[in-house]
């Protein structure tokens, strides 16, 4: 198959031949559909967050299963599925007291005296799996629990970004903020993340949804998905106005962005009791306080891997969201384009202006 591959941090990816194994007990061969270019793949390209290289990136995809191997009970082939990177074992502490998206068990893997899943066509080297998935790819193979089989009638060119974007942002609002009917949600940073939370935020029946965001067009878009109010999150005076119109601050606020600035932002927006969620890839030195007032203020900070998701549940459901009319996810999609150009939309990552580009394959 072909595949963008990593082979040096900072360096674009080349598309080249790659040899996927057969799938072997509890794992599932999927022809890739579409898959979304996501800020989280740029940490690793750009060599913010290490990881073995070569390797594939590439975490927000759909596809349709092709063969499934021993073991395998919930998919067969000719399954439309969304995949997630957050494998779930399913037997663990973290998964048996509902936070899946934690699991803690390495079974979901391969392990190091197993054949690699992926190497070079060339010359048989190992290229290392990104995140379980590896989905800059026209194939993918994975542990059955990172996929799930969808509605067959849901477009496969939109379901992608159900698997990282939509999944993290409403997951934050559904699971990790639990917000509440009536309640306040600030959002900071308008990319497929932050979209995505503002029209769960709506769909949860937010009585105010504010967002905030540097570019003037994802401010506009972030209005038509379900935000009340926008401001420029570059303004010195942003975090006051939020606090001024909501009279005392909001009760959540999601940060979506990854940037220290929009950490520190979101605390500054929350109310008495408030509190603050990171989704964010940051620095990795960098760190997220809040201040001997706020914490006198009842004032909470919490981050939310994945938004703290469901996903087995939450993805079929946010399909039929989608296919109800309340999910716009082809407002979040910017572009589609072909493998090919995937550095093109990485670059555009990086100016920070553009939502979501989706690679389809044929």
């Amino acid at each position: 198959m072909k595949a963008a591959i990593l082979s040096a941090p900072g360096t674009p990816l080349t598309i080249e031949e790659v040899t996927i194994a057969a799938p072997g007990p509890h794992e599932v061969l999927i022809r890739t559909a579409a898959v979304g270019v996501c800020r989280s793949d740029l940490h690793f390209v750009d060599g913010a967050y290490p990881h073995p290289l070569p390797t594939i990136p590439g975490h927000e995809a759909a596809g349709v299963v092709e063969a499934v191997g021993s073991e395998v009970t919930t998919l067969r082939p000719g399954d439309p599925v969304v995949t997630c990177l957050s494998a779930y074992c399913g037997h663990c502490d973290q998964c048996v007291t509902g936070h899946m998206s934690l699991c803690t068990d390495a079974g979901v893997k391969r392990r190091k005296d197993q054949p690699p899943r992926l190497t070079l066509a060339a010359d048989g080297s190992t290229v290392h799996q990104m995140l379980n998935l590896s989905a800059y790819a026209e194939q993918m193979l994975v542990h059955e629990h990172a996929c799930v089989a969808i509605d067959p009638d849901m477009p496969l060119d939109r379901a992608c970004v159900l698997g990282c974007a939509v999944t993290t942002g409403a997951g934050a609002i559904f699971h990790a903020a639990d917000v509440a009917p009536g309640e306040t949600v600030a959002v900071v940073g308008c990319g497929g993340i932050g979209l995505a939370a503002v029209n769960a935020a709506k769909i949860a029946g937010a009585g105010r949804i504010i967002a905030l965001d540097p570019v003037p067009e994802k401010r506009a878009l972030a209005l038509k998905l379900g935000a009340t109010d926008a401001v420029d999150a570059a303004a010195e005076t942003a975090a006051a106005e939020v606090v001024a119109m909501t009279q005392g601050g909001v009760h959540h606020a999601i940060e979506a962005v990854g940037r220290p600035a929009s950490g520190d932002l979101a605390v500054g927006l929350l109310r008495r009791g408030g509190t603050a969620t990171i989704l964010g890839m940051m620095p990795l030195t960098h760190k997220v306080g809040l201040s001997a007032l706020d914490l006198l203020a009842s004032k909470k900070l919490q981050g939310a891997l994945m938004g703290g998701n469901h996903f087995p549940v939450d993805i079929p459901r946010l399909v039929a969201f989608y296919l109800r009319g309340l999910l716009d996810l082809d407002s979040i999609i910017a572009e589609r384009i072909p493998l090919t150009r995937i550095n093109d939309a990485f670059a555009k990552l990086r100016q920070g202006d553009s939502t979501r580009s989706v690679v389809v394959f044929e």
